[in-house]
């Protein structure tokens, strides 16, 4: 009964960025329940058969099994397309709300002190959802899977030494095989969901225990949270949205074809189909397939195809690697031992936002080139010369995008102390006898002054002299992260009413141990 009492009063902020984890969970909720009936009908089989079924033009001709069933439950189960449809639309939801919520995460700086667990949960479900939307993507066993399938063999193939090896393992022979499609279904359907919905469980568990971050204003401090209870406030509005991402997906389902996979055809390893485009989420490893140029090594009697094994698993792997360690690297940074409750102002943090529009700008232009040959055809360009220009804009933009948010980020907190010292402008101007102007301003309100200096400027780590290489370092890499920006005019009280951190120890125990009632003693 504590523990329920302390679930229902449990404080959620009420702001629609933190909607984006429940657009996630949602939209899950459905890919569940739409999965569920899906596998009512559909059979992981590669075995070749004759079709028969109610789509005339490919009647008598050879297909498997898998592709087969896919025909079946979009023409002949009834409701089955629309199913089918709400399944992938909701596939694209679920890993475009995780990317947007980890995002919203990055850079607010939610990710920070006790919080770092969460984000490495996070970033393993964002993991765990593209390998979902590609296994799930490639069980109809049409041409367009099918042609992604032929890359994965590939990429399987360039690993050195093991690969020939991973290939047999993974497809159960000679490409295609007959067991990828039933592998990839126990995937799809068992064991992925199963790690989802524990981690989500996890994630969910921390969220309570470490309690929600919010944004600053009045009343708002690290050392509370403010918001709406779980019962009866939060419920009913999350259970409202919960229909609402059901009825949106199903109007998208009803009004938006998606994957006609009647279209493509079943899957012949002796044919690409042109155009092939997979979803949104893969497409950046496909785009740095298309801008590697071609470049192999002979080591050793082994052939290295740099090519392929570069942009589709080097690179991938150092960004996945990366995420997993920011929030420990920013901490090595910045060793405060405070809690951080209060969301960061993204321009209060130039340089992580930043780095973060800069891995934006990178996965931009890599989703860009999966398309080139489609752009090139629908603009009439050559497509070698737009290979050429994104190339050059992989490694021009980032750095630019780089230095113009950081400059825009010290921009607007100058913008934002001056406001702080002079006000806002009324509009009203006077003019004095001597024929000068001068304009009125009226002091920026309390409220608004609150979020204004509501940010934890933190200190770079200093090296004394002589100190050992690696304290040297870590002091330059603190000095280039923290030591640009703009000192707003805050007093020591205003400081120190919004920061007052509290250990997670002493709080995690407090919620843990009894009570205290009037009047008993206790």
């Amino acid at each position: 009964m504590e523990a329920g009492r302390e679930l229902l009063r449990k404080v959620f902020p009420d702001h629609w960025s933190f909607l984006l984890g429940e657009l996630a969970l949602y939209s899950f909720v459905v890919l569940l329940l739409t999965g569920v009936y899906l596998t009512f009908f559909f059979d992981p089989s590669m075995a070749e058969v004759v079709y028969h079924g109610a789509y005339r033009p490919l009647g008598g001709v050879q297909v498997s099994e898998a592709y087969a069933s896919t025909l079946r439950i979009s023409f002949e189960v009834r409701g089955g397309l629309l199913i089918r449809q709400i399944h992938h639309w909701a596939a694209l939801l679920f890993v475009s709300a995780i990317g947007a919520h980890l995002l919203r995460v990055f850079f607010t700086g939610a990710f920070r002190r006790p919080r770092e667990l969460n984000w490495v949960i996070g970033v393993t479900l964002f993991n765990l959802a593209l390998l979902e939307g590609f296994s799930g993507y490639s069980l109809p066993d049409d041409t367009l899977s099918g042609t992604g399938l032929r890359i994965a063999e590939g990429v399987l193939l360039s690993v050195p030494l093991v690969g020939s090896y991973l290939t047999l393992f993974a497809f159960g022979g000679e490409f295609p095989g007959h067991e990828i499609i039933p592998r990839l279904f126990t995937v799809h359907v068992l064991l992925v969901p199963g790690l989802l919905l524990a981690l989500v469980g996890a994630h969910l568990t921390l969220v309570v225990v470490l309690k929600h971050t919010h944004w600053a204003a009045p009343g708002r401090t690290n050392r509370n949270v403010v918001g709406m209870p779980f019962f009866p406030q939060f419920l009913t509005r999350t259970v409202g949205l919960l229909f609402a991402v059901g009825g949106v997906l199903a109007l998208s389902a009803f009004l938006a074809e998606v994957n006609p996979v009647w279209r493509y055809g079943s899957y012949r390893p002796d044919v690409v189909a042109t155009g092939a485009q997979p979803d949104w989420y893969i497409g950046f490893i496909e785009g740095a397939l298309r801008l590697m140029p071609a470049a192999e090594t002979r080591v050793l009697g082994h052939t290295v195809s740099w090519n392929v094994l570069l942009p589709a698993l080097v690179v991938p792997g150092l960004l996945f690697a990366a995420l997993y360690a920011y929030p420990f690297v920013e901490r090595w940074l910045d060793p405060g031992t405070g809690e951080h409750h209060l969301c960061d102002r993204p321009r209060n943090r130039p340089t992580r936002t930043a780095l973060g529009t800069a891995g934006i700008t990178v996965y931009a232009v890599l989703l860009v080139a999966g398309g080139n040959d489609v752009i090139a055809y629908a603009f009439e360009v050559s497509v070698n010369a737009l290979t050429v220009a994104l190339r050059t804009a992989l490694v021009v933009l980032p750095p630019v995008v780089f230095v113009l948010t950081r400059r825009l980020c010290l921009a607007l907190q100058a913008r934002d102390r001056t406001r702080l010292l002079d006000g806002d402008e009324t509009g009203r101007i006077d003019q004095s006898p001597d024929g000068g102007f001068s304009g009125h301003h009226r002091p920026v309100p309390a409220a608004e002054r609150y979020v204004l200096l509501a940010r934890a400027a933190a200190e770079p780590v200093t090296a004394p002299p002589g100190a050992p290489r690696h304290r040297r370092v870590r002091a330059a890499a603190s000095s280039w992260f923290h030591h640009d920006r703009v000192e707003l005019p805050s007093s020591e009280r205003e400081s120190a009413h919004i920061e007052a951190p509290g250990g997670p120890l002493r709080r995690l125990l407090r919620r843990l141990s009894p009570r205290r009632r009037r009047g008993t003693g206790r």
